[in-house]
């Protein structure tokens, strides 16, 4: 039976049994966390940028320390940073097409460019010693910490200024699930993520080696799509039922904790190699960045043409990157 996973046919059925446990594990997690949070009275848009975004990153945290784990280094960098690409672009210009995005101030002047900065120090930190260590990841993991900080203070914040509408904002966006049932979501979707991200990993190393593919390729695209339609679906649905705080706030948070924790705990567990590629891609996602940025601040929304735009320019970036890699190593 583990000899059929190793062949070409078995791997694209374990690939999309992976798949299927991580968006489905995401899913329960979200909704099981989403439920605990109301709980707690916590604000939507806080919801969004931690509980929302750290359930939907689960996939990427997953398959890059488990590929960290297993050596695959390139992997999971390549996943981190297509995943944002892919989040950036393809999901919130998604989203733009159903429906226009407010975005907040607070997006705007403090969310937006703090995850700009972490791609900066993404590359800084590659490019000191051509590679992620271990000091990298302990840095990275405490720069997330102080962000999770700042979030939980601006929802006591938040809770303090406006209880009442912070409360009847929640009981509309979460599902009222008993407790027990929460837990049982949570520790669910968590087994189911952990699983597909293993599976996901192992079925995509097969495939990048029967057909020559480049390890980076393969992340960028296979991996960064598969981990990044939780956060495609969820935001989705969010901006369709007009809970465009948790659209976005998914999104940019999600990015954040892309970087910050799961590079941070994938170089901290084992050392990842920074190539020149890399820094590519991290800067063309810095680059895409502070286009959305721009377009977020001129109008503090993001309308149809600037979904049709991002997704335009990712496309670009996809056959890019596909004839850079040659499609093959």
């Amino acid at each position: 039976m583990i000899e059929f996973f190793s062949t070409i046919p078995g791997a694209i059925l374990l690939l999309v049994v992976g798949f299927v446990f991580l968006i489905k594990g995401a899913d329960f997690f979200v909704e099981g966390a989403s439920a605990i949070a109301k709980k707690l009275k916590v604000p939507s848009l806080v919801i969004g940028m931690t509980i929302v975004a750290m359930g939907t990153s689960l996939p990427e945290l997953s398959v890059s320390v488990t590929a960290s784990i297993a050596g695959s280094n390139q992997l999971a960098i390549g996943n981190v940073v297509g995943s944002n690409i892919f989040n950036l672009m393809v999901v919130l210009g998604s989203c733009a097409l159903f429906s226009a995005l407010d975005v907040a101030d607070d997006t705007i002047k403090k969310d937006f460019p703090f995850s700009i900065i972490c791609a900066l120090a993404l590359v800084v930190l590659g490019f000191t010693g051509k590679t992620l260590g271990h000091i990298d990841g302990v840095i990275l993991i405490i720069a997330f910490v102080v962000f999770l900080y700042s979030m939980l203070n601006a929802a006591k914040k938040s809770r303090k200024e406006a209880a009442m509408l912070a409360e009847e904002d929640v009981e509309e966006k979460t599902v009222d699930l008993p407790t027990w049932l929460c837990i049982i979501y949570i520790v669910g979707g968590a087994v189911a993520i952990k699983f597909g991200g293993d599976w996901v990993v192992e079925s995509c190393t097969t495939l990048a080696l029967k057909f020559g593919m480049s390890e980076t390729l393969v992340g960028l695209t296979i991996v960064a799509l598969g981990t990044s339609l939780p956060e495609l679906v969820t935001s989705i649905v969010a901006a369709r039922k007009n809970e465009l705080d948790m659209a976005i706030g998914n999104v940019v948070g999600s990015n954040i904790f892309n970087i910050l924790l799961i590079l941070g705990a994938a170089s901290a567990i084992s050392p990842i190699t920074f190539l020149a590629v890399n820094a590519i891609d991290a800067s063309i996602l810095i680059v895409m960045s502070v286009i959305v940025w721009i377009l977020c601040a001129k109008k503090k929304k993001l309308n149809r043409p600037d979904g049709i735009l991002m997704l335009v320019l990712y496309v670009a970036y996809l056959i890019y990157i596909i004839i850079r890699d040659g499609g093959i190593a």
